[in-house]
């Protein structure tokens, strides 16, 4: 048995960080930190002899066995691709006709970050902005927006799809009760429900929940596991709680250019990422850095902190002192800059170290 990651560092220092542990401030995000061991391990196995390719290796069916068991869910069926960017326009695709709208928050990932990508993927559907503070969709706004989205009208878009963000990109967390009664809402007016999950597992232990509770039993329809943010060298998973919407899925997957022929690399990754909840493990380091970057900058944050995200405003000498310093981080939001209160934006990962943590705070802390 592995042991719990508690009782297992993060990689160790270089000799060089060792003397200044500054050189270890990074808080750009979680896509910047390496592979644990395991992971590491499980893909040397994968290397050895030969494997079916394009999915039909026995790697992807015991995944998808284990992720079964794990979502309790027998009959959902799980794709492998290897950016979160393709997992939700395809996912997005798959539940979204050309002439269709998706439901999104006005900061959702797939609005602000995927350079059109679900547009594309989808032949054209339009992204519709929901109102909501601190990065999630408010019910009300979301059922009026609903009502009056002239469903039947041909000269409107046609709803198709509610996609929610968890962790959001404020860094907030979506709760169980708030996915379902927001997944209540959509079924009611017909839609079906994604969630981008890229941290889904930094928001599952946060919330101390099931995976179940917090995808198909709160109404999701089509879940995007994120590996790559919590310690894979890229792997997402689209889940598919309806396993009639697979079949479709696996063509669009083909025909956009994201069928891995050597796909075992990537269900052996996600086999050891999942074994004996290393993937809660990893999340949970990275939400405890997390809570004490929280605790250090408590009267500056903007947003509650849902997981391993935050969001908080520093001096400007501060700022300055801690990228002299070699601190690693984004200034937020990028078109808004205050060179003399920035606000930037904090990300931890299942290999940050306490170390990085007081560093940082010392020079935050320290500057007027």
């Amino acid at each position: 048995m592995r042991p719990a990651l508690h009782s297992v560092n993060p990689p160790p220092l270089t000799s060089q960080a060792a003397q200044d542990s500054t050189a270890r401030m990074n808080f750009a995000s979680d896509n910047t930190s390496g592979l644990p061991e395991p992971i590491m391990e499980a893909l040397i196995r994968a290397n050895e002899g030969y494997a079916a390719g394009y999915g039909a290796e026995a790697q992807m069916d015991a995944l998808r066995d284990r992720l079964r068991r794990l979502f309790e869910a027998p009959q959902a069926e799980v794709m492998l691709v290897t950016t979160g960017s393709a997992a939700n326009a395809l996912a997005l695709a798959t539940l979204c006709p050309p002439w269709g709208a998706v439901y999104c928050h006005e900061l959702a990932h797939i609005e602000v970050d995927e350079c059109g990508a679900p547009e594309f993927f989808t032949g054209g559907a339009k992204l519709v902005h929901v109102a909501g503070e601190d990065g999630k969709i408010d019910p009300e706004a979301l059922d009026e927006t609903l009502a009056q989205a002239g469903r039947g009208v041909v000269h409107h878009v046609q709803p198709a799809c509610l996609s929610l963000t968890n962790l959001t990109e404020c860094g907030t967390r979506y709760s169980v009760a708030e996915i379902s009664a927001l997944s209540a809402i959509a079924k009611r007016h017909g839609l079906p429900v994604h969630l981008d999950g890229a941290r889904f597992a930094n928001a599952l232990v946060a919330e101390g929940c099931s995976p179940a509770e917090m995808s198909w039993r709160a109404g999701v329809d089509v879940l995007v596991l994120g590996g790559t943010k919590n310690g894979l060298l890229g792997v997402e998973a689209v889940i598919f709680f309806d396993p009639s919407r697979l079949w479709e899925a696996q063509l669009r997957r083909k025909r956009a250019g994201h069928l891995w022929s050597k796909h075992r690399f990537l269900s052996a990754q996600m086999l050891a990422w999942l074994e004996d909840g290393l993937w809660l493990d990893l999340a949970r380091h990275a939400n405890a850095m997390g809570a004490r970057l929280e605790a250090g900058l408590s009267q500056r944050l903007l947003f509650e902190r849902g997981g391993n995200m935050i969001f908080a405003r520093l001096s400007g000498t501060a700022h300055r002192q801690l990228q002299d310093a070699g601190a690693q981080y984004f200034l937020w939001p990028d078109h808004q800059r205050d060179p003399d209160h920035p606000t930037v934006r904090l990300v931890t990962s299942w290999s940050t170290h306490e170390t990085d943590i007081a560093a940082f705070l010392a020079r935050a802390n320290a500057a007027p």
